[in-house]
């Protein structure tokens, strides 16, 4: 092991739920119910895959004040992402890295200007060398070119990476990369199928280095 790539959203910073529920009440405004199925399902990918503006727009139709929605959920989100804080066991898994000496990054579907912000209020973005976001690479998760872009940076082999993901999306994107995939899944994740993943905690803070190492060497 020579490198640990982090996802950001909904393992370094819970965004996910927070996200879902500036969006949810935003549609109960407007009378209608966000499908949760669909959200998840794009949980760690892009609006590729469920993109709720288009679908909320469409089910208002002509009275949508689209910039009047937009003011009010984004509000609602900054409002609930001001009180998160990093999860359990993201700072001691870098700390533990850091004195391993093994290299740190993110893998993220989102802009690196969201990715960016979210890392330097919770006081991490020194802790990465490098940041692979949305904009540097074709195809986001579930396509593994974040990963491979990721570990071709850091200068390690994918077999020698461990990437940390909270969603199908994300794992498909690591296994396919060729990278040792530990599952972390949230509260919006925890109902999906993981099977994919090569090893599944309910947190960070049941694992380590030394436990991981001798899952990869299995």
């Amino acid at each position: 092991m020579r490198a640990i790539v982090f996802d950001l959203d909904g393992v370094v910073v819970d965004t996910e739920s927070t996200d879902f529920a500036a969006w949810d009440r935003a549609y109960r405004d407007h009378g209608h119910e966000l499908p949760r199925d669909a959200w998840v399902s794009a949980i760690g990918s892009d609006g590729s895959r469920f993109d709720p503006l288009a679908t909320l727009r469409a089910l208002v139709g002509a009275d949508f004040d689209e910039e009047h929605m937009q003011r009010r959920r984004r509000a609602h989100r900054d409002a609930l992402i001001a009180e998160l804080s990093t999860p359990p066991g993201v700072t001691g898994l870098l700390d533990e890295a850091e004195r391993a000496g093994l290299a740190t990054a993110v893998a993220s579907s989102s802009e690196r200007e969201w990715v960016e912000a979210h890392l330097s209020r919770v006081g991490l973005l020194r802790r990465f060398r490098l940041l692979r976001c949305k904009e540097d690479v074709p195809r986001v998760k579930p396509d593994p070119a974040l990963y491979r872009a990721a570990v071709e940076a850091l200068g390690v082999a994918p077999a020698e990476a461990v990437a940390i993901e909270d969603s199908p999306n994300g794992v498909a994107a690591a296994v396919a990369a060729g990278l040792f995939c530990i599952a972390v899944p949230g509260p919006m994740t925890r109902d999906l199928d993981f099977s994919a993943a090569h090893l599944q905690v309910a947190s960070l803070v049941d694992t380590s280095l030394e436990e991981i190492a001798r899952d990869m060497s299995r």
